[in-house]
């Protein structure tokens, strides 16, 4: 796998890691990707447009964190409008579909990032020692440019929450106001 290196960035249980992939800024456009829906069928992001999108990353919805976070993006889904909050890990389709239906989790749409890594690379967030994605958050306006970029720097610790919804629910304001 040939991506650029960013040693350092994060850690995992207190050691540094290699994330895969440039950074994204806040600013710049949104790299498009395609990841694997639910039944198996690839999504491209730029397909989802049009609206303000969280993209909350986790390594793996199994574990206890990322299962924090995606609750609490689901909590938010009714403040933001018509945002939409979309989790993207390596698990398995199969296993994602199986979580969302036992934490009864019907906001928040995920995605597997598992063939291809199309959206880790992209976004800078390949744990080149693991094959799996670091805590992240990113949100991106209706006009597909970033404007909240977290990179969480140890990966068993959460996102700033607040953040990333006022972010979205900035967003949402500035798309519904044109």
């Amino acid at each position: 796998m040939t991506s650029t290196e960013r040693p350092g960035v994060t850690t995992f249980r207190g050691n540094p890691v290699t994330l895969l992939g440039s950074e994204v800024r806040v600013g710049e456009q949104a790299p498009d990707f395609t990841v694997l829906g639910n039944d198996m069928t690839p999504v491209r992001f730029s397909s989802l447009g049009g609206t303000t999108r969280v993209i909350s990353v986790v390594p793996s919805l199994e574990t206890p964190v990322c299962d924090l976070q995606t609750r609490r993006f689901e909590e938010a889904v009714a403040e933001l409008g018509e945002a939409s909050v979309l989790t993207v890990s390596v698990d398995l389709p199969f296993a994602q579909a199986r979580w969302c239906g036992a934490a009864g989790v019907e906001g928040v749409r995920t995605f597997s990032d598992h063939r291809d890594l199309s959206f880790g690379l992209a976004y800078g967030v390949v744990i080149k020692e693991f094959r799996l994605l670091a805590r992240a958050v990113f949100v991106v306006d209706a006009e597909n440019r970033v404007v909240h970029a977290e990179y969480v720097t140890e990966v068993g610790q959460p996102p700033d929450f607040d953040a990333a919804v006022t972010a979205a629910r900035e967003a949402e304001n500035v798309r519904r106001a044109a």
